[in-house]
C-alpha cells in the first residue's frame, strides 16, 4: 500500500502531506553540533529525531541527501553578535589550535552517535570549509541592498528587509517593537539597530580564527553557514530543514531572511523542529550548565544519575515521546525505558520459541493482519514513534499468549508478525540488541547454567523424584527465573 507521510510544518503551523519538490529525490538539512564540548542528551534528541525521518523517507523509496553540518567557527558565546567564538574560547583555555578542539569534539560526537545507532548523514560539511560560499552569500545580500558595512563588519539590515518581505514569519515574532526600541542605540556601536545580525565580523587583534575578505580579516556570522551550505549541497530550493526548537529564533529566522535577501525567495519548503530535553522543567544545555553528557549516561559517572544507562535505553527514552513534545529527564523515566526496551527485545527474541499451527485463531489473525499498517499509520502521522512502540508491545503480548498455548498462529502469520516487528523495531526505530556490553558474556554463562540446572530437573522428573524437581524449580524462582512447563518442553526467562 502506498504510504502518505504527514509532517508538521513549523512555517505554516499545521500538518501537511509531504510532497517532495523533485521526487523521488529529497533534500534534508539538519543543524548539527557546535563542537566545543562533549555531546549531551540535548544533542541526542535532534540526532535521533531526524535519524528516524531519514530512515523512514528511505524506506518509503525516496533518494535522500541528508546534510548535517558541523559548526566550527562563528558561533559566538551569547548566540548573538557578542562575546567570544565558542571554539576559539575553548582553544585559548586549553592552549590548543581551534581545529584541534573542533576535531576532538567532532570525533567524540561521532562516537556517541554511533553508540546511539544514528546513521551518518550523506554529507557533513564544516563551516570552516565553506568560507568562500559564505562570503559569496554576504556579497549577494549586500548587492541586493539588505546589508551594510560598518567598521569592517557586515550586518543584515532587518528593518529594511522587514518592510520588503516581513521578518518573523517562522517564529511569529513582531519585531517592529524591537526595531523601534533599538533607535536609542543609533550612533552607538556598529549596528543600525539592535535587531540587525552579523553576516561577517571583523576579527579583533586577539581573535585567532580569521579569513581575508574585501571587508576585513574576519569570520562569518553563525547564521550564514547553514544558508550557504544548504544551497551548495541541496540547491536553492530543497524540501526539509530540521533542528531543535530553540533554533527557530534567531537562527532559522535569520536563515530564511538570508535566503530571501540573496535569491529573492525562500529556500525551504518544510521546517521541522524537535522539542527540548528538560531537567526539572528547564532546558538542558551547555549555556545553563545543567547538562549530562552522553558518555556520563553510558558510564553512570554523574552525581545526578542513579546508575549507568545504555545507548539503546537513551534512544528508547527519546522515542517514547513524540518529537514535538517535551521530555523531562529523570532517573525513574530512564529506568522505565530500560525495562520497556528489555520487554520489547525479549518479545522479539521469543519468536524463535513459538511453534506455528496449521491455522491462526481469529483474534490472532486479526491482530497480525492489521499490525503493519497500524505502525505505518503512526509513522505517517508526523512520526508518532510512541504509538509505534505501543503497537509493538501489543505484538509482544501476543507472543507471550502464543507461548502459553492460549492462542494459535499459522506459519504465514508468524512470519508476518516477525517481519513487522523487525522492520519497525530495528530498521525504522533504529533500536538494536546491545552487543559488546560487559554483561553479555555473564548473561550467556547464566543461560548455560540455568539450562544445565533444568536438565538436572528433567532427569529428576524422569526418575519421578518430584521433591527434587520442585526444589530446583522453586530455587530458580527465588533467584528471579520464571520456569514454565509446556507441552513443547520447559521454557524460562529472567524477571529483572
Amino acid at each position: 500500500m502506498q504510504q502518505t507521510l504527514i509532517i508538521y510544518n513549523t512555517l505554516t503551523r499545521r500538518k501537511e502531506a509531504f510532497k517532495p519538490l523533485n521526487a523521488p529525490n529529497v533534500g534534508l538539512y539538519v543543524c548539527g553540533p557546535t563542537v566545543y564540548g562533549d555531546p549531551h542528551l540535548g544533542h541526542a534528541r535532534p540526532a535521533i529525531t531526524f535519524d528516524i525521518l531519514f530512515r523512514y523517507l528511505k524506506h518509503l523509496g525516496y533518494k535522500v541527501r541528508y546534510v548535517r553540518n558541523i559548526t566550527d567557527v562563528g558561533h559566538l558565546e551569547h548566540d548573538a553578535d557578542e562575546g567570544d567564538d565558542k571554539i576559539a574560547k575553548k582553544a585559548r583555555l586549553e592552549q590548543l589550535e581551534p581545529m584541534e578542539v573542533a576535531q576532538y569534539y567532532t570525533n567524540r560526537y561521532h562516537k556517541a552517535m554511533e553508540a546511539l545507532n544514528v546513521l551518518p548523514p550523506s554529507i557533513e560539511p564544516h563551516a570552516t570549509g565553506h568560507i568562500i560560499e559564505q562570503q559569496q552569500l554576504v556579497r549577494e545580500i549586500l548587492n541586493n541592498g539588505f546589508a551594510y558595512i560598518s567598521n569592517g563588519s557586515v550586518y543584515f539590515d532587518v528593518e529594511k528587509y522587514n518592510k520588503a518581505h516581513g521578518y518573523g514569519i517562522l517564529s511569529g515574532r513582531n519585531l517592529e517593537n524591537v526595531i523601534n526600541a533599538s533607535r536609542e542605540l543609533d550612533g552607538v556601536g556598529e549596528k543600525h539597530n539592535q535587531a540587525d545580525f552579523a553576516l561577517w565580523k571583523k576579527a579583533q587583534p586577539e581573535h585567532i580564527m580569521r579569513w581575508p575578505s574585501e571587508w576585513s580579516d574576519g569570520f562569518p556570522g553563525w547564521h550564514c553557514e547553514c544558508t550557504a551550505m544548504g544551497r551548495k549541497y541541496l540547491g536553492s530550493h530543497f524540501d526539509i530543514h530540521g533542528g531543535g526548537m530553540d533554533l527557530i529564533f534567531p537562527h532559522h529566522e535569520c536563515e530564511i531572511a538570508q535566503a530571501v535577501a540573496s535569491q529573492g525567495d525562500q529556500m525551504v519548503k518544510y521546517w521541522m523542529h524537535n522539542n527540548m530535553i528538560t531537567i526539572n522543567g528547564q532546558k538542558m544545555g551547555k549555556s545553563l550548565n545543567n547538562f549530562i553528557t552522553l558518555e556520563q549516561f553510558f558510564t553512570g559517572d554523574n552525581p545526578t544519575l542513579s546508575q549507568a544507562f545504555t545507548p539503546m535505553t537513551i534512544r528508547f527514552f527519546i522515542l517514547s515521546a513524540h518529537y514535538r513534545g517535551t521530555v523531562d529527564f529523570s532517573n525513574d523515566a530512564l529506568k522505565a525505558s530500560a525495562k520497556g526496551l528489555e520487554r520489547l527485545l525479549s518479545g522479539i527474541a521469543d519468536f524463535e520459541r513459538v511453534s506455528p499451527a496449521k491455522t491462526s485463531d481469529n483474534d490472532t489473525h486479526s491482530l497480525v493482519s492489521g499490525l503493519r499498517q497500524r505502525c505505518y499509520d503512526a509513522m505517517n502521522d508526523d512520526l508518532q514513534t510512541p504509538v509505534v512502540i505501543s503497537t509493538l508491545f501489543e505484538a509482544c503480548h501476543l507472543v507471550n499468549v502464543l507461548l502459553d498455548h492460549k492462542a494459535t498462529i499459522s506459519a504465514e502469520d508468524l512470519k508476518e508478525l516477525s517481519d513487522t516487528m523487525h522492520l519497525f523495531t530495528f530498521d525504522l526505530l533504529g533500536l538494536r540488541p546491545e552487543k559488546g556490553q560487559s554483561n553479555d558474556a555473564r548473561e550467556e554463562a547464566f543461560g548455560k547454567v540455568v539450562d544445565m540446572v533444568l536438565d538436572l530437573r528433567a532427569k529428576a522428573k524422569a526418575a519421578k523424584d518430584w521433591a527434587t524437581s520442585d526444589q530446583i524449580r522453586d530455587a530458580l524462582s527465588a533467584a528471579g527465573f520464571e520456569v514454565k512447563d509446556t507441552k513443547d518442553g520447559v521454557t524460562w526467562k529472567l524477571n529483572k
